[in-house]
């Protein structure tokens, strides 16, 4: 079973591009480090001010799955918080 989190994000602080990206950059490697799951950035776009993360993990059990998901999302929201973002949306799919 696979899980797909999608994070969309507000980024109030930022005033540049690379501003953005020092706080994707932070978010991805965090949440890397500490659940061992996949980040990448899915909508590269030029606006300053927002992204969207996706985070996927595969396991055997989907009650797992499910608990992971939950605490990724929790922790993505402390992090953006205090890098002065807001998670605006998140959804999770299971595969």
């Amino acid at each position: 079973m696979i899980a797909f989190l999608t994070l969309e994000l507000h980024i109030e602080a930022a005033q540049s591009l690379k501003d953005k990206r020092q706080v994707v950059r932070s978010l991805k490697d965090r949440l890397r480090a500490r659940f061992n799951v996949a980040v990448a950035e899915l909508d590269p776009s030029g606006l300053w001010n927002r992204a969207t993360l996706g985070v996927v993990s595969v396991s055997d059990s989907r009650d797992y799955l499910d608990g992971l998901m939950k605490n990724v999302e929790r922790q993505a929201t402390r992090i953006a918080n205090n890098g002065g973002a807001d998670v605006a949306d998140s959804f999770v799919e299971y595969i």
